[in-house]
């Protein structure tokens, strides 16, 4: 053999990761940091198998959707209630992990993105679901940001809407709850009452703050995911948001349990997505659906047949629970859930 050799092709690789490891090193502290302490703040939940994003700044908690200022850095502190999880959107910065008992960060600036619509994915296998754990980012002028983020912290608006002779050919729908008071803290407005043939989310902006417009999300951030083979609703019912608020108000469905809608005392609950809101967003059950009426009731009825593995319960009368494995004898009617996807609709 030859020493001299065998030192050279030795020595030489180790000084090669030598030189590389000082600046990796220094990359990986330095994004490993928090941002500088003027930057937007986000912090970002994971959840099985959804995102919660909350505004410290603004006071705004909001899920699977987030709303950046182009040309602002943004600060992301990444934290799972479960298991691990990966944020990632592949368009605008690395991935970064969610691990449980610690807290990482990530931060951005999106400043060559424009106005847009980016698709974001947990980017670790975290379960039954992990491929339906997705989420929207919407990348927006400084000024439309500002007015997203001051009407996303504002309470529910939503007062009863006016009587209206239903359209030709539809049903009405009925509630069997008695009737509840309206929480004093809803400001009152008029709300035009929901219909089973709308089928877009709310683009205005004014009273409702500003939202992405639908028409200029791009093909490849609008969800096709299909409605599960039998899954039945009746299109043709005509909810009253009203009603719908009275059902949950009073309890039907147990979603007070698990939703927060700010601005309803009874409506505190913080397991699954805040719904306060909830109309202004193009898309529902993390990114999967868009939201519109026909996806909106199925997934009130049953969310666990459109979603696997989700916490969630299946709602409907009749239907059949894949977790249970049983079919309901108990639940929401069609024209109940008419009724609480119109109240949904009218939470811009």
């Amino acid at each position: 053999g030859n020493t001299t050799l065998e030192i050279l092709w030795t020595a030489i690789p180790a000084v090669i990761l030598a030189v590389i490891a000082v600046p990796t090193v220094r990359t990986i502290v330095t994004t490993q940091a928090a941002a500088k302490a003027d930057a937007l703040q986000v912090q970002v939940i994971g959840h099985q198998w959804w995102w919660e994003f909350k505004y410290p700044q603004y006071g705004v908690t909001t899920a699977n959707e987030l709303y950046l200022p182009i040309g602002r850095t943004v600060n992301f502190s990444l934290k799972t209630i479960d298991v691990l999880h990966s944020f990632w959107i592949p368009q605008l910065g690395g991935k970064r992990d969610l691990i449980s008992n610690h807290e990482n960060f990530l931060w951005f600036t999106p400043d060559s993105a424009g106005v847009g619509a980016w698709n974001g994915f947990c980017g670790e296998y975290c379960g039954t679901s992990h491929t339906n754990m997705r989420f929207r980012t919407f990348t927006v002028t400084a000024a439309d940001f500002e007015s997203w983020a001051k009407h996303q912290a504002s309470s529910a608006v939503f007062a009863a809407p006016t009587t209206a002779a239903p359209t030709p050919g539809a049903v009405v729908g009925s509630a069997t709850s008695a009737p509840a008071a309206a929480p004093a803290t809803l400001a009152s407005v008029s709300v035009p009452p929901a219909s089973a043939t709308t089928d877009a989310p709310s683009t205005a902006v004014g009273s409702t703050g500003y939202v992405f417009p639908q028409d200029k999300i791009p093909a490849h951030a609008v969800p096709g995911t299909p409605i599960p083979a039998g899954l039945a609703y009746n299109e043709s019912l005509r909810g009253d948001a009203d009603r719908g608020r009275q059902l949950l108000t009073a309890g039907q469905g147990g979603c007070l349990g698990c939703h927060m809608i700010k601005g309803n005392p009874s409506m505190l609950g913080v397991v699954g997505p805040n719904l306060t809101h909830v109309a202004s967003r193009a898309t529902i059950a993390a990114g999967l659906f868009p939201n519109d009426t026909r996806h909106l009731a199925r997934w009130i009825k049953n969310a666990r047949a459109m979603k696997p593995g989700v916490t969630m319960p299946t709602l409907g009368r009749g239907e059949y629970d894949p977790v249970m494995k049983a079919t309901l004898p108990q639940g929401l009617t069609d024209e109940q859930i008419a009724d609480i996807v119109a109240y949904l609709q009218a939470l811009k």
